[in-house]
């Protein structure tokens, strides 16, 4: 017993030294995805902000591959010490409903820091298909199932996720065409090639202001200040259709407490700034300034959801 309880303190004393000791040297924003994406983005908004607080190098390094799981492996495998962090999307939640095998847990391998931000996902028609609201949408599919196409960035990506879910929600029969990127799944709609799609809504923005497509309904729980007039899935009628893009900072499983909740704190009050803020509405994005257990929480929901919604629909990554 004396040995136990002299091991577990010797552990929570290193633990705590560890901790104050954080940063003792250049702290990495690992983005598994490709320069210029939501995370990318934020990222490296945050980067000289986050240097400044912590008054050590902070670097981005975009490790991309896999959907994500590249750099996020990467991560899962780093030292436990707040020195390595993942800034990581939405496809944290999907891919491992995608995928057999990961060589990391997307819940048990992370600390959860901080989810940063969230943006909503807009439901898009062509402007000449004679839906004015998402009720007559559902109402012409139901008419003719699989008669009506819908397009997204690729098999197995939120975007198509998230319409499979719309479709088991609503009861629509619709058949999907997959592109390589958003820009071929939104130019087709434009061309009338396809008939609809979810994607997400500054994705959307210039092409519905300038008339050449149709924005039925968010995804969000709210009305987006950039469309009020544009109602959300539950006031269309689908009320447990909220889906959101999110964008969330894990570290290593095993990083101390003490590491974890001081990088909560830098992070939440970079979020605050106000020209952080305004920077992140011109992208669409709303800041979240909350506990890691909330981020836990979300995670928890998402691997959940996704892996009945890609049950259902019978989806193979690809």
């Amino acid at each position: 017993m004396i040995r136990r309880t002299l091991i577990a303190a010797i552990a929570l004393c290193s633990a705590m030294a560890n901790a104050q000791g954080f940063p003792s040297r250049t702290v990495t924003l690992v983005v598994p995805y490709t320069p210029g994406t939501g995370a990318d983005v934020i990222a490296r908004l945050l980067q000289p902000r986050l240097a400044d607080r912590l008054k050590q190098a902070v670097v981005v390094e975009n490790k991309a591959g896999a959907s994500g799981a590249i750099g996020t492996d990467f991560v899962a495998k780093a030292p436990a010490d707040g020195h390595t962090l993942l800034f990581t999307a939405t496809s944290h939640g999907t891919v491992p409903a995608l995928k057999d095998s990961l060589p990391y847990d997307a819940a048990k391998s992370f600390a959860p820091v901080a989810l940063a931000a969230t943006s909503a996902m807009a439901f898009v028609v062509g402007p000449d298909l004679g839906a004015a609201r998402m009720q007559d949408f559902v109402a012409l599919a139901k008419k003719r199932p699989g008669a009506l196409y819908y397009s997204s960035p690729g098999t197995g990506s939120p975007q198509h996720l998230a319409m499979e879910l719309v479709k088991q929600e609503s009861g629509m029969d619709l058949m999907h065409v997959p592109y390589k990127g958003s820009a071929g799944a939104a130019t087709d709609l434009i061309g009338g090639h396809v008939q609809a799609t979810v994607a997400a809504l500054q994705t959307m923005a210039p092409f519905v202001s300038s008339g050449r497509l149709r924005m039925l309904a968010v995804l969000s729980a709210e009305r987006s200040p950039a469309f009020p007039d544009v109602p959300t899935m539950k006031e269309a009628g689908l009320p447990d259709l909220v889906v959101e893009t999110w964008y969330g900072v894990f570290a290593p499983a095993g990083t101390p407490p003490e590491t974890i909740a001081r990088l909560n704190g830098d992070v939440n009050a970079l979020l605050r700034e106000p020209e952080v803020k305004e920077a992140l509405a011109k992208q669409g994005m709303a800041i979240v300034t909350d506990r890691p257990e909330r981020l836990a929480a979300l995670v928890d929901r998402e691997l959940a959801r996704w892996k009945h919604v890609v049950a259902a629909a019978n989806i193979r990554g690809e």
